[in-house]
């Protein structure tokens, strides 16, 4: 393009005709919902519903404000206020790329200590849903039991300073107790996490920390309150330099843009006790099966990204479309995901797990996202737990091959050495980093110490079935490397 347009509010019209823009009056929307933890995924799936709904002249009152926690929360709000709360999504399809204008999202509010904006903004009446996606591991689990972990210092400080807490969940309790005491009523409370019963999860974290300042409080919160279970699905990869290149290919100067892949799905159980945006008629699914829905997208899609992004990594391919490209690993995805995880899988509406299979395979072998292995094999302390480990045990339990599965935590314990086949170094890539490549280093003398992780394992040390085939794909990973051990167990009867 000769001259790129700054995206904003004021120069939307200036845009090139083949980039779609809000149909709405952006004026004229007012904020309902306050979604914290506001990256990528957020703006690609949530907020693009909510987009779709208001070009339909639809429910202009539930408007997004965004909002965030952590110092790092700062930069993106800086720049998306420079661009008022626009985002240009990037759709990347095998057959062509498109670009379009998402306007849901109408402020992003102050980051502070305290929380004191965000408390201000969610105890007003006119915000009836909060929404979160704060990761897997945000939720303050005890690894161990999957209860609350009132130990954390987070939750010690939250608890001890309710009117000034540092996370999410204790500023969504200082305002539901301004709430209750206004006589203002609840906001329903929605994770958009990847986890099993996420509206549960949520309930349980919100509860446990309001029990340990006000059990009173807990008691009107539970009652008062709701928590819709959710699957959320669209693949989203981090933004960087070549992600603002393809803005900049479309006119569009945009600091914050997001690329996504052609494909999207929201599943929610209809428990909203102030209401909700009309969000059926732009595909969203409400269910009282969402626990079918996201027992298959867990165990298919977010396990088989785990299934190969440390075996990528290792042989240094840098994104899952070329995990996909690979004869071994794209057979090493199928074959755990048919013998050992699809098994256990129920079928929904549209999908048996055959047929769901088939889906994650072409979406992950799009090439036009650059979804890197790196971002993917991320977490894999919480990653591992969530997608990979309870197909373990059901497998265990029915008597079904688990050798696959067993491989999978191998391939993370061989990752978690630091080094890639051709020497390169991993940079750190787990929260808890240290700690896994001081174990991953004991590994090489005794597998039985990356088992002995109880806080991420629990007994399956104990199970012999996967631990004794854990043992041997280390051993061949250690020895004659990664393809060498995937086609090893590809050869297994």
């Amino acid at each position: 393009m000769d001259e790129l347009i700054p995206l904003s509010q004021a120069r939307l019209a200036e845009l090139p005709a083949e980039v779609r823009r809000p149909r709405y009056d952006r004026a004229a929307l007012s904020p309902g919902m306050v979604h914290i933890g506001l990256g990528n995924f957020h703006r690609a799936h949530q907020a693009w519903y909510l987009h779709r709904l208001f070009d339909l002249g639809r429910d202009h009152d539930w408007a997004i404000l965004g909002a965030g926690v952590r110092p790092s929360d700062a930069l993106q709000r800086e720049r998306l206020l420079a661009q008022d709360c626009l985002t240009t999504l990037i759709e990347l399809d095998p057959k062509g790329t498109s670009a379009e204008v998402c306007g849901a999202m109408v402020g992003f509010l102050p980051v502070a200590e305290g929380n004191g904006p965000l408390i201000a903004q969610l105890s007003d009446p006119a915000i009836r849903i909060v929404s979160l996606t704060v990761t897997e591991g945000g939720y303050y689990l005890d690894p161990a039991s999957g209860g609350f972990d009132a130990a954390h210092p987070d939750m010690v400080h939250d608890a001890a300073h309710p009117e000034s807490p540092r996370t999410a969940f204790g500023a969504m309790i200082a305002a539901l107790a301004a709430r209750r005491r206004a006589g203002a009523g609840p906001f329903t409370c929605m994770s958009c996490d990847n986890l099993q019963g996420n509206g549960a999860v949520l309930r349980q974290t919100l509860l446990s920390l309001a029990r340990l300042s006000d059990p009173g409080l807990a008691d009107w919160i539970d009652s008062q309150c709701s928590f819709p279970n959710s699957m959320v699905d669209c693949i989203v990869p981090a933004t960087g330099p070549a992600e603002i290149e393809m803005a900049r290919r479309f006119g569009i100067a945009d600091a914050a843009p997001v690329t996504h892949e052609n494909f999207r799905q929201w599943v929610i159980e209809d428990d909203f006790c102030a209401g909700r945006p009309a969000w059926e008629e732009v595909g969203v699914t409400f269910s009282d099966r969402v626990h079918a829905f996201e027992t298959m997208k867990i165990r298919i899609l977010n396990g088989g990204h785990q299934i190969i992004a440390a075996p990528g990594e290792l042989l240094g391919l840098a994104t899952i479309a070329e995990t996909m490209a690979h004869p071994a690993i794209a057979a090493l995805l199928h074959r755990i995901v048919s013998r050992e995880i699809a098994p256990h899988v129920a079928p929904v509406p549209g999908y048996d797990a055959a047929s769901y299979l088939s889906l994650i395979e072409g979406r992950f072998a799009n090439p036009r996202i650059a979804d890197t292995t790196r971002r993917v094999a991320f977490d894999g302390s919480s990653r591992q737990p969530a997608f990979i480990l309870p197909s373990v045990r059901d497998g265990l339990t029915a008597g079904t091959p688990v050798s696959g599965l067993a491989l999978v935590s191998a391939a993370w314990a061989h990752y978690c050495l630091g080094r890639r086949e051709n020497g390169t170094e991993i940079a750190p890539n787990d929260p808890h980093w240290a700690s896994l490549t001081a174990r991953a280093a004991e590994a090489r003398r005794d597998p039985g110490a990356w088992l002995g992780m109880r806080h991420v394992y629990g007994t399956l040390a104990e199970a012999a079935p996967f631990a004794e085939a854990f043992r041997r794909h280390l051993a061949r990973l250690q020895s004659e490397g990664m393809v060498a051990a995937i086609e090893a167990y590809l050869a297994e009867p």
